[in-house]
């Protein structure tokens, strides 16, 4: 039996957007009772098809974080705040258009590809880095592995197919 400082938080699930954003969750609730390491918050936001920055991820946090057990969010909390994102149509990623128009500036000059340095330094140091793991995560789809390079409309035709 749970005492009073566990009792256990009813989460109505209402509509299919909170089953997703629910489901979502729980994939990183590793010990079943409803919460997530405050870690694990970015993952599932952009799991959710949200392109927050690291700066609004914080933004969310300071609104979902459980205040009697810091680092950690209840679903109670994420559930509604993530659903009115959602809703609303915050975060959301870059169309095939604006995502070409970015790569055709960084191809100064015109060749329809980027080389896999070039994407790799863009990547890194420039705006909000990516780490390591996620480089390697999005070069192993983006680079063809007979030029080296990154055909960028090809690349983004992948992404649209996701």
């Amino acid at each position: 039996m749970l005492d009073d400082e566990e009792e256990e938080i009813h989460v109505p699930i209402n509509n299919d957007l909170e089953r997703r954003i629910a489901d979502a969750f729980e994939v990183f609730d590793h010990a079943g009772n409803k919460t997530v390491d405050v870690r694990e918050v970015a993952t599932i936001v952009r799991a959710l098809g949200c392109c927050p920055t690291e700066a609004e991820i914080q933004e969310i946090l300071m609104v979902v974080e459980n205040p009697e057990s810091p680092g950690s969010v209840h679903l109670a909390n994420f559930l509604p705040h993530i659903s009115q994102i959602i809703t609303e149509h915050k975060y959301q990623p870059a169309s095939p258009a604006q995502l070409l128009e970015a790569f055709q500036v960084l191809d100064n000059e015109g060749k329809g590809f980027l080389t896999k340095e070039r994407i790799s330094t863009l990547m890194t140091q420039d705006g909000e880095p990516f780490t390591q793991d996620e480089l390697d995560e999005m070069l192993e789809i983006a680079i063809d592995p007979h030029t080296q390079t990154v055909p960028y409309e090809y690349y983004i035709n992948q992404l649209m197919l996701d």
